[in-house]
């Protein structure tokens, strides 16, 4: 059976206390609306439609930066759930399959769920996503018996017995498109928010004798964020989750809580993550490297064996061989370390390419950029790089080539070659004694000449 996907992303969100649209703000680097569309996407669906509103063209194109497929609607008006998905109508013509209702706003719903609903299809007209709920509160209640759904109670509405049911509604729905969407053409505004609701089409449904059902899932699957308490809520539960997923995968973290990651850090059999690692986006660690304590990974590629930190910062375009050693305040940026390099400490590589077990010394920096453009740095394999150089791009040295410490290089270094660049030494005896006196004693008259 086609699938199609109906993205709910038009809120303002006004609890968020923003100018951003609700589903662009982050949860582990990635916008709410792209944690929505990952459950979805992986069932591989015919169409994606996105429902945007409020900063439609931004939402708009952070959709099609992540799903470049995706069709995106306009509501112009905010008149509820039910107005919201009829928006989709047009995209869905010609579309012979079910439709699942997810929301920009709500993250966690997930792959396996969304299966176990498109299976319930084969039972149900019409399939609701629900969930036992610690604290029901003000959730929408579901009224049935077992997985058979006989309506949708709104908690104002409900009566005590009602209420009484944790059973709750996720908002999340799935039914075959041309039966919602004549569903919905059904659903009245007729109720004290003059709103259109998406929930009302179950007692449609069952009026038509059409059936409907019920699909349990975590309740934790289901938060929603409306604030930016509800954010930090949906970081840390995120958080919590992909660090017990690396746990369960093989990797070592000395202290889950003190590492941060992205919605998409892949981690490899046998790594070690120390205290107070962050991963930034499109970071992959391959089996058994070490990543220390107090480092910053983002866009880049480290290798199997490889020791990044501690005090370490990889930026896009890092990419470390196996066995490379990035030591303490080292950045690495657009640069790529062939196997067996070793970059220990107080250095800058950016736009460089360093070739196999090339040794870089102490406060090494490429000189990359002009002030209006980028310049890139080769350095053969088996090089030792002097402390302190300074290496002017665009600049090349061969294999097996050397730097004397403290020396700017402007020029191509041939391959075995010593290059040294730097004023001779000038030395004065007994200068610095006469200095130092001269000093002292103007010192002792107040600083008066």
């Amino acid at each position: 059976m086609s699938t199609a996907l109906i993205v709910l992303a038009a809120g303002k969100g006004t609890r968020m206390m923003s100018d951003r649209a609700k589903v662009l703000h982050e949860v582990a680097h990635a916008p709410l609306l792209w944690h929505a569309l990952r459950g979805g996407i992986a069932l591989d669906p015919e169409r994606i439609i996105v429902v945007a509103g409020h900063e439609a063209e931004a939402v708009t194109a952070s959709a099609q930066e992540y799903a470049p497929d995706a069709h995106v609607v306009i509501q112009a008006e905010q008149r509820g759930t039910a107005h919201a998905v009829v928006q989709a109508k047009d995209a869905l013509a010609g579309f012979a399959g079910d439709a699942i209702v997810l929301y920009g706003d709500t993250p966690f719903i997930g792959e396996e769920t969304l299966e176990r609903m498109a299976r319930a299809r084969a039972d149900h007209d019409v399939v609701v996503l629900g969930f036992e709920a610690g604290n029901p509160a003000r959730y929408g209640r579901l009224v049935g018996d077992g997985d058979a759904l006989e309506r949708i109670v709104e908690f104002k509405d409900a009566t005590e017995a009602e209420r009484a049911i944790t059973l709750c509604n996720s908002g999340v729905l799935a039914a075959d498109a041309a039966t919602l969407m004549s569903l919905i053409d059904a659903v009245s505004d007729d109720n004290a928010s003059g709103e259109f609701y998406l929930t009302d089409v179950v007692q449609i449904a069952r009026s038509r004798g059409l059936s409907a059902g019920v699909v349990r899932c975590d309740e934790a699957e289901t938060m929603g964020v409306n604030s930016r308490a509800d954010l930090a809520r949906a970081e840390a539960a995120f958080q919590t989750r992909a660090r017990a997923q690396l746990l369960d995968d093989g990797v070592t973290l000395q202290a889950p809580d003190a590492v941060m990651l992205a919605w998409d850090t892949v981690v490899g059999r046998d790594v070690v993550i120390e205290p107070n690692v962050v991963f930034g986006p499109h970071v992959t660690v391959e089996t058994g490297a070490v990543i220390r304590a107090f480092s910053h990974l983002e866009g880049c590629h480290v290798s199997r064996g490889a020791v990044v930190g501690p005090y370490a910062r990889l930026r896009p375009g890092a990419e470390l061989a196996e066995d490379v050693r990035v030591g303490n305040f080292v950045e690495i940026k657009n640069a790529q370390l062939a196997e067996g390099v070793k970059v220990n400490h107080l250095s800058y590589i950016g736009d460089a390419e360093i070739g196999a077990r090339t040794n870089v010394g102490a406060g090494t920096v490429t000189c990359n950029y002009d002030g209006v453009f980028k310049h890139r740095t080769v350095i053969g394999s088996d090089v030792f790089i002097g402390s302190d150089t300074m290496l002017v791009a665009p600049v090349t040295l061969g294999d097996g080539a050397m730097t004397g410490s403290g020396s700017t290089i402007t020029e191509d270094v041939p391959a075995g070659a010593l290059a040294l660049a730097r004023a001779r030494q000038v030395t004065k005896p007994g200068f610095a004694e006469k200095h130092f006196s001269m000093l002292r004693a103007r010192k002792a008259r107040g600083g008066k000449d």
